[in-house]
This record gives C-alpha cells, sequence and structure tokens, in this order.
C-alpha cells in the first residue's frame, strides 16, 4: 500500500524537509488590516514579524477550508492508497476537524487524520517520523499506532515576552493573562490535552530558559537520547546560542533550529522562545 503524509504550516517543515520526504502541506491562513495571507506560501515568518509591528490590530488566524483540504485528498489520490493527514492540536484550531471532514468525503483514499496535539517542530518530527515509515512501506495503521506511542514522549516547553497575545486570541485565560503581566513573570508553557497551559511562574527569562534546559536533561535521562529542536519568534541569535549550549551538553542529539511561523506567532508574540524534543533519529 501506498501512503503519502499531509500536514499543515504550522508544523514549519523547510521546503528541504517537504520534498525530501515527500510530504504535502496545507497552510493556513493568517488575516492583517483585512488581507488573508496563506502562511509559508504567501506569507514567511521574517515578513510577518516585519508587518505586524505595523498592523493597526492583532492578527485573526483561521484553518484551511474543507475545499482545500479535499481538493489536496483528491490530488493524492491519484498517485497514492492512503494518507496520513497530521495537524496541530485540535483545542488551539479547527485543523483537525475539518481534515476529519474532508477525509469522510473521500471514496477512492483511505484518509487517517492525526492530532499531534502540539504544534510547530514537535508535530513536524512526527510527519518527519512517519514520512520514513511511509517510505519503507508500513502499513498506515500500523504508523498511526506508532505516532500515538511516540507522541507520548514528544514534549515542547517555551517562554513568551508576555501574555497578552494568547489572552486576546483566547488560547489561555484571562485570569492567567493578568496574573503573568501584573508580576512581570516570564511564565513556562506546555500543552496538556492538547492544550496551552502554564507550566511554571518564573520571574526572569534566563531562569525560564534554564528550567526548560532541566525538563530537557531530566527527559534525556529517562528516555534516552533524542532529537531537539529550539523554536524561536523572530530571535535567532538566542536561538543559536541556545543550540550551541545544548550541543556542548549533549554532544551525541540531534539539534537544530526551527521558528514560530505567522499563525503560531500570532498567539505567542515576537520573541517567544522554545525547546522541542522527540525520541527519534531526525535529520534535517
Amino acid at each position: 500500500m501506498k501512503t503519502a503524509i499531509v500536514t499543515d504550516s504550522t508544523a514549519y517543515l523547510t521546503e528541504a524537509m517537504l520534498k525530501n520526504n515527500n510530504i504535502y502541506r496545507i497552510p493556513l491562513n493568517v488575516i492583517m488590516n483585512g488581507e488573508s495571507f496563506q502562511e509559508e506560501i504567501e506569507l514567511t515568518a521574517d515578513d510577518f514579524y516585519d508587518k505586524v509591528r505595523d498592523a493597526d490590530e492583532l492578527p485573526k488566524t483561521s484553518q484551511p477550508a474543507i475545499g482545500e483540504f479535499t481538493k489536496l485528498y483528491e490530488e493524492i489520490a491519484q498517485s497514492y492508497d492512503a494518507v496520513i493527514s497530521i495537524h496541530l492540536s485540535s483545542a488551539i484550531s479547527g485543523t483537525y476537524q475539518a481534515a476529519i471532514t474532508a477525509g469522510d468525503m473521500i471514496e477512492n483514499l483511505e484518509v487517517y487524520v492525526f492530532d499531534s496535539e502540539i504544534s510547530c517542530m514537535p508535530q513536524g518530527m512526527l510527519v518527519l517520523a512517519a514520512a520514513k515509515k511511509a517510505q519503507a512501506g508500513i502499513h498506515p495503521q500500523e504508523i498511526v499506532q506508532q505516532l500515538h506511542k511516540l507522541r507520548q514522549h514528544t514534549k515542547a516547553y517555551f517562554i513568551v515576552e508576555d501574555l497578552k497575545h494568547l489572552q486576546k486570541g483566547g488560547r489561555l485565560t484571562g485570569a492567567q493573562a493578568l496574573v503573568g503581566s501584573m508580576l512581570q513573570i516570564k511564565p513556562v508553557l506546555h500543552f496538556v490535552d492538547k492544550k496551552i497551559v502554564p507550566y511554571e511562574k518564573i520571574r526572569t527569562r534566563k531562569r525560564a530558559k534554564a528550567r526548560i534546559m532541566q525538563k530537557l536533561s531530566e527527559s534525556l535521562e529517562r528516555e534516552g537520547n533524542a532529537t531537539i529542536t529550539i523554536i524561536h519568534a523572530n530571535r535567532l541569535e538566542e536561538a543559536n546560542e541556545l543550540k550551541q549550549e545544548i550541543e556542548r551538553e549533549y554532544p551525541s542529539a540531534s539539534v537544530f533550529i526551527s521558528y514560530f511561523g505567522a499563525v503560531i506567532g500570532t498567539h505567542l508574540g515576537e520573541g517567544a522562545l522554545g525547546i522541542g524534543w522527540c525520541p527519534v533519529a531526525l535529520t534535517e
């Protein structure tokens, strides 16, 4: 059985990753000053952060239309027997549900929709792992079963400059945002039950990064080696410094840099920084 892999733009896989692993991408949308852009196709991360500084109001985001999914699945059906469609957490976007609805409308393709329960490159790591297995000819049902196990050990912790973007976008409660603003804290955030929630409230960015590094260390000691990614929102220099620190500490680990693109950047804000890891051997 020939299986295709689909993901959405919030996995922030590079063009080389998509091409080298035969991965299809469907974009989410960002609406700025009344104009809609397809993330990663019409709006790069760099352009987004340049534009958003001059925007009159916080951008809005929207999931792909069901029709876009059906169009893509019908294209895939010309060459494949099945597709595994892997998307950002269903608690922060309707993309997963749109993929399910579209899959039910396709008759000549077996469609397996998988909720990554996370986003950004940790989601991308699951996508890359699935693509490797699909290329090896593993049955899609078995790939999905393996993804369920892998998802349990895929983690991401991140910090933001402030909580106003998450609060305005409805991804964090107003009370949590107010507390963060009053105390001028740098909360460490993570995903729990598919939602973004505070993990720990920390006063400074330096201490917040150190706490995330501690969580990484604990995970590696418990589960062995992993592929690690540093994710940044227009903070490449800081991400590079953190990458060098991790490589010194864990010389056998695979470490690379990714980014928060326009959709996730809308909700986290410029300056966000995160570390994610997945217990598989992956390359850029």
